[in-house]
């Protein structure tokens, strides 16, 4: 039971339901900081380029003075979506506003946003959540609640460096951050996903101040960054895979491509495709979901090494994704050869065997496993060719082809018969 949320554990089941199956979203950042690209002054500014008004130390007023070039003409949310949706991708989730307090919405309780700062002057967020909707895609929005370095009060990590930054942060609260969260909840229609950000300075009085607003959307997910202890639904892990996942709690593993969540031009570090399919494969196999991100150009772009490499886990997907989708945590651990996720149907258990390293001898060993296999196959095999299992020392045994049927990640599938059966892991 959610400690913000009076429910039962069943209701609290129901909502987050088709989260735990969704297994892979596409994080989006985007705002005025895609026009510096990086570069402030003809300078490269170290670190993640949504930061650069924080690192460069820009003043407030000098920052503004870039929303007159965000004009993002070549915007396509029906591409995005279609995008995330090829990739297999089953939510999004959009930065509707980032530490700069730039909102991508048309807000009535300030001038810096979008439709009334740029000379795009449309609201973003709409029409990507209606062909979210047209797409069958949740939709969820990032707000960043506490840090806010263009209006007064808001906090900045390390404390502020420009007087402009100066004022109340309970008025800000009040004045500007309650109330634009009211704006999103109640002008986009049904939202899945609401994703605060670095609560400095929040304390549990702060936090409370938003909690009646989610009554607004009774079926909303919530993260566990509002602040002031408030654990919401889900924990962040970010940029990295916990090592045995987060046992009994539900996580999302949220990373970059590259080394960036905001656009830079010059950051070309692009993690393999292969790195990509086998950290989703790796988080499924610990129970976890992945929010891949991608940085949008200031005109709309989504850039082109991140839209190839969502094409070819796309392709993997459209094979292998019964594997990864409404799957649960590995029952046999982190096997030598890859990893293993598990499906209970009605007709029983499921496990997916993701071999990373395809056996030259033939012989693929599922430690401890003493379940009757019912039947074995490939998942790539359209006509489901059984494959021949026996019951070893080590566990059981499958004859698999020579060759890998898939370069990346090749998935076995076993059907076994009545409850599973798993020997306890060896300690030491």
């Amino acid at each position: 039971m959610a400690e913000w949320k009076k429910e039962t554990e069943e209701e609290r089941n129901k909502r987050m339901r088709w989260w735990r199956e969704a297994k892979f979203g596409m994080f989006i950042h985007w705002g005025v900081y895609a026009v510096l690209a990086g570069v402030y002054k003809g300078k490269q500014i170290p670190g993640i380029g949504e930061w650069i008004m924080h690192r460069a130390r820009i003043p407030v007023a000098e920052y503004k003075e870039y929303a007159k070039k965000f004009n993002p003409v070549k915007y396509d949310p029906e591409e995005w979506v279609l995008l995330a949706r090829w990739a297999g991708m089953r939510y999004i989730v959009i930065t509707s506003k980032h530490h700069d307090g730039f909102a991508l919405f048309d807000s009535k309780v300030t001038d810096w946003d979008v439709v009334d700062a740029t000379p795009y002057g449309r609201d973003l967020l709409k029409p990507l959540v209606e062909a979210a909707r047209r797409h069958g895609m949740r939709i969820g929005f990032y707000y960043s609640q506490a840090q806010d370095w263009c209006h007064p009060g808001g906090a900045a990590a390390g404390g502020h460096w420009d007087e402009a930054q100066e004022g109340d942060m309970d008025k800000y609260i009040e004045e500007i951050a309650v109330p634009q969260v009211r704006e999103l909840f109640t002008n986009y229609g049904p939202i899945d996903i609401i994703w605060w950000d670095t609560p400095v300075d929040m304390t549990r009085e702060r936090a409370e101040k938003f909690l009646p607003l989610l009554d607004l959307q009774p079926h909303i997910i919530m993260n566990n960054r509002l602040g002031g202890g408030i654990e919401g639904d889900f924990g962040t892990p970010e940029q990295h895979i916990p090592e045995e996942g987060i046992p009994g709690k539900d996580w999302e593993v949220c990373m970059t491509m590259n080394d960036t969540w905001g656009y830079k031009s010059y950051d070309h570090n692009w993690k393999s495709t292969e790195t990509l399919i086998r950290n989703l494969v790796d988080i499924a196999s610990k129970g976890g979901n992945y929010l891949l991100n991608v940085g949008p150009t200031a005109e709309g772009l989504i850039p082109e090494p991140s839209v190839v490499r969502l094409r070819e886990i796309g392709r993997w997907m459209s094979v292998y994704g019964e594997s990864i989708y409404a799957t649960t945590a590995s029952p046999i651990g982190r096997p030598p050869w890859g990893r293993c996720t598990k499906k209970e149907t009605e007709d029983g258990v499921k496990l997916y065997l993701h071999v990373f390293d395809w056996p030259s001898d033939g012989r693929l060993v599922v430690p401890r496993l003493r379940s009757k296999v019912e039947a074995a196959y490939l998942l790539s095999d359209p006509n489901k060719n059984y494959l021949d299992v026996k019951q070893v020392e080590e566990g059981v045994a499958v004859s698999v082809p020579k060759e890998a049927p898939d370069p990346i990640d090749s998935v076995v599938v076993l059907k076994v018969e009545g409850e599973l059966e798993v020997e306890p892991a060896q300690e030491g």
